[in-house]
């Protein structure tokens, strides 16, 4: 059988972490998050705290791939310190919600500005209508960017890291232009002041202030969910035991500071209110409209758009080899193994991913998926990282590893843990759900044991 081959650098690494990170969530979140907190401070506070909550787990994750630099990443350090039963449930859930979901999220948010560049990929524009449901012009979009993405990956890894890297410089280049403009353009101190003015900030330090951070933190939390996916290629990084520590302390860094500057510019340059109210909560439209006029959205909007395919990309190239790496230990369909001799990409499990992200498409309900999504991936996260500790025990003879102070993983833990506490008692019908999930996956995994064990005794 044709294995994955170690072809790609450090700087693909770091366009791994960085693209996949940054999609349309910072571009519409914060808007969100206002209306919630319906404070400044409490706005950059939330983005500072899921800034820290990510940083934190790149550095653990840092470790864990430095202990164990095997292909599949978060799933193979969940078997390899727990079972395989625990990493079935996250390979589990990743296939039916993590990664499908933010990219059939991902995907529509694309046509959805796409959409405002050229009118007819719009969700009113109905193809079909049966009762309840109905398809739109934007769902055909979005599924017709996931089939040509997947397209792209399956000729290759070279094809798809190219295509990575092209976008990722580009959204980073065009979050930076924006920032400067807001800076030499849109800056207004009297803008920036009265946000942060004490008369505007009414908090107190009490449950109902622990409450709004719970439930705001969800989206910026999302903006950043996908830092992991760079474990998921571990079999094809050259020197992974430090290129992956590497990238992603360096990718998220980046992307933890371009979001923070982009969000103190949108304080700097527009009021709260506007921030609430911007429309279709585009924010960054909103403030580059107020500095250029309307012809600035239709500039966002393509900024956008190339921001989300390379998120797409990057998710849709990485994802399919946790699928491959549970094929592989026959705990998935066998098919999935299968390595094209030619382009030595796993293709059967990137045209799985597609299939059932066109699923999601077509099912419509994406924007539920997004509350599942960081609960289920907040919920393996906690657990993987949790990890570090048992697995320090059953790797003690390896002296040459990277380590991480125990405050890393311990403080990432206690504030994951609350946020997850907070969701699920704050949002039940959006968490209970995504668990629901997860644990149907325990006797899928009975009947993938079974039929392994048969297999194996025929």
């Amino acid at each position: 059988m044709s294995e994955l081959k170690r072809t790609l650098s450090l700087k693909d690494s770091i366009s791994i972490v960085a693209g996949s990170m940054i999609g349309s969530g910072i571009f519409i979140v914060s808007s969100h998050i206002a209306r919630i907190s319906d404070s400044a401070i409490l706005l950059i506070s939330v983005w500072i705290l899921a800034g820290f909550i990510t940083l934190l787990g790149a550095l653990s994750y840092g470790e864990l791939s430095s202990t164990i630099p095997h292909e599949g990443g978060q799933y193979i350090y969940l078997e390899k310190i727990f079972s395989r039963k625990v990493a079935f449930l996250y390979g589990w859930t990743l296939f039916l919600v993590i990664q499908t979901g933010t990219l059939a999220a991902v995907n529509i948010a694309m046509a959805k500005f796409l959409g405002l560049i050229f009118p007819f990929i719009d969700s009113t524009h109905k193809i079909i209508t049966i009762g309840n449901y109905s398809l739109s012009n934007q769902q055909i979009f979005a599924i017709l960017m996931v089939l040509f993405i997947t397209f792209i990956n399956s000729k290759g890894v070279k094809a798809g890291i190219i295509t990575q890297n092209i976008f990722t410089i580009t959204k980073v280049l065009s979050i930076i232009a924006i920032i400067v403009c807001g800076i030499f353009f849109g800056f207004n101190i009297d803008t920036l002041f009265s946000n942060f003015s004490p008369a505007n900030n009414h908090i107190e330090l009490n449950f109902n202030t622990f409450k709004l951070i719970s439930m705001s933190i969800v989206g910026a939390l999302f903006a950043s969910i996908t830092w992991n996916n760079v474990t998921f290629v571990t079999s094809e990084i050259k020197n992974p035991k430090k290129n992956i520590k590497k990238a992603l302390f360096i990718g998220t860094m980046l992307v933890i500071l371009l979001y923070f500057l982009l969000n103190m510019i949108y304080l700097s340059t527009l009021p709260l209110d506007l921030i609430k109210t911007s429309p279709e909560d585009i924010v960054v439209a909103q403030m580059m409209q107020n500095i250029f006029g309307e012809k600035a959205l239709l500039i966002i909007a393509l900024i956008i758009a190339i921001s989300a395919f390379g998120c797409a990309n990057g998710m849709i190239l990485t994802g399919s080899r946790v699928y491959y790496k549970m094929a592989k230990e026959r705990v998935f369909f066998r098919s999935l193994a299968y390595i094209n001799r030619k382009t030595k990409v796993p293709e059967n499990s990137l045209w799985l991913q597609c299939f059932w992200v066109c699923v999601l498409i077509l099912w419509g309900n994406y924007t539920q998926l997004l509350d599942y999504v960081i609960y289920s991936s907040l919920i393996f996260y906690t657990i993987t990282i949790f990890g570090i500790f048992k697995m320090r025990k059953l790797y003690s003879d390896k002296k040459d590893v990277y380590k991480v102070a125990n405050f890393v993983p311990v403080t990432f833990v206690i504030l994951s843990s609350i946020i997850i506490i907070s969701l699920t008692i704050f949002k039940p019908t959006y968490t209970v759900p995504g668990l629901l999930i997860t644990f149907a996956g325990i006797p899928v995994y009975s009947l993938w044991k079974k039929h392994k064990k048969k297999m194996i005794n025929n």
